[in-house]
């Protein structure tokens, strides 16, 4: 999950903090937000729809630079030092993140939208909610990972590693992937609005939060330590980052409100596939580590990157390549619903069977 940003690498004790603990809430009462005014105030929602060029709807672009710009910055890419420690944790992580999770989406999507459901659903809107599972597929978690890293005391310099690690990848395979598996499903890939989705939303805030990282620890006050500093920052632009995110969630439901007050059985449609998905990767990668005797601290936080899911980037580039209206969009929002009680189940999950794994 995907979400989300104050957490970094070596989070103060104390657990999770009550956004990220109850997020489905905060994000179950912006989706009730939505559906109201975007029913009450339909005028207001169709202009800012039409807020955009070339594909990009500016408001919300500036609400997901507002969720993602503070992840980047908690990402310290000299931790890439340590990328040969332990490599059987990096080697799951990328296995099960770029060869495994997009393609288990994808066919979990066709499976559901084209044959299980498919009496219940037009083809047409059948192809979107399947674009929309593939599109939060290829996504990998990036910041929440952090938290369910520190809920299971996992190794956070690891942590770091593989979560630089998938940055870099993302860079380059996100839109290839995502384009091959829309191909596959007989979508229409429009590569131009799918690269500067990635351009837009990864390479710029990964390049902004890299060189704001880089001035952070420059200008350390006199005893701060570098990781110190990056976490004032970060905690401090906290709350901006998560006005994005519910802002977001009310304007997606806003502009879906008509359809999802037509339709309530939709969102339980679109968080089947999603669940399965879900504990699914969590249950290969976990037992792939088992199998392999990787340590605990390794072993529970990669399992956790493939099943969670940086769905800030899924929602971006739905709205780019589909709009803000459509069905993609409406299926990632969804991840999020899913994400949060699944994630902390599979921790409780974790750390009770904590002892079959080595712990160093």
């Amino acid at each position: 999950m995907s979400t989300q940003n104050a957490a970094v690498a070596a989070p103060a004790p104390g657990g999770i903090g009550i956004f990220e603990k109850w997020l489905s809430v905060w994000v179950g009462l912006a989706i009730i937000a939505g559906l109201v005014l975007g029913n009450l105030l339909p005028g207001t929602f169709s202009w800012l729809a039409g807020l955009e060029y070339a594909s990009v709807n500016f408001p919300v672009a500036i609400l997901i630079w507002a969720m993602v710009y503070p992840m980047m910055v908690a990402v310290d890419f000299s931790s890439l030092s340590h990328i040969g420690d332990r490599p059987k944790g990096l080697i799951l992580t990328l296995v099960v993140n770029w060869l495994i999770k997009p393609f288990t989406m994808a066919a979990l999507g066709v499976l559901f939208f084209e044959v299980i459901f498919a009496p219940f659903i037009q083809p047409a809107d059948a192809q979107q909610y399947i674009a929309g599972l593939i599109l939060l597929g290829a996504a990998p978690c990036t910041a929440m990972v952090f938290v369910w890293s520190q809920l299971v005391r996992g190794d956070a310099t690891y942590t770091l590693v593989q979560v630089s690690v998938n940055d870099i990848v993302m860079v380059f395979a996100f839109a290839p992937i995502v384009a091959i598996l829309l191909g596959v499903t007989d979508i229409s890939v429009p590569w131009a609005t799918l690269i500067l989705s990635v351009v837009l939303y990864v390479v710029i805030p990964l390049v902004a939060g890299a060189a704001t990282r880089q001035w952070l620890t420059r200008h350390a006050r006199r005893g701060e330590s570098a990781d110190a500093a990056v976490d004032r920052f970060t905690g401090a632009i906290k709350p901006v980052s998560i006005i994005g995110l519910l802002a977001t969630v009310v304007l997606l439901f806003g502009f879906q409100g008509h359809v999802i007050v037509e339709r309530p059985l939709l969102i339980v449609m679109i968080a089947i596939p999603l669940l399965i998905q879900s504990y699914g990767i969590f249950a290969i990668t976990y037992a792939a580590a088992w199998f392999w005797r990787v340590p605990f601290t390794v072993a529970a936080p990669c399992a956790m990157i493939g099943t969670s899911n940086f769905f800030e980037l899924a929602v971006a580039v739905a709205i780019g390549l589909f709009g803000l209206g459509s069905g993609a969009a409406l299926a990632t929002v969804v991840g999020v619903l899913v994400e949060v009680p699944v994630m902390l189940s599979l921790v409780a999950f974790a750390n009770a069977t904590r002892t079959h794994f080595p712990e160093a």
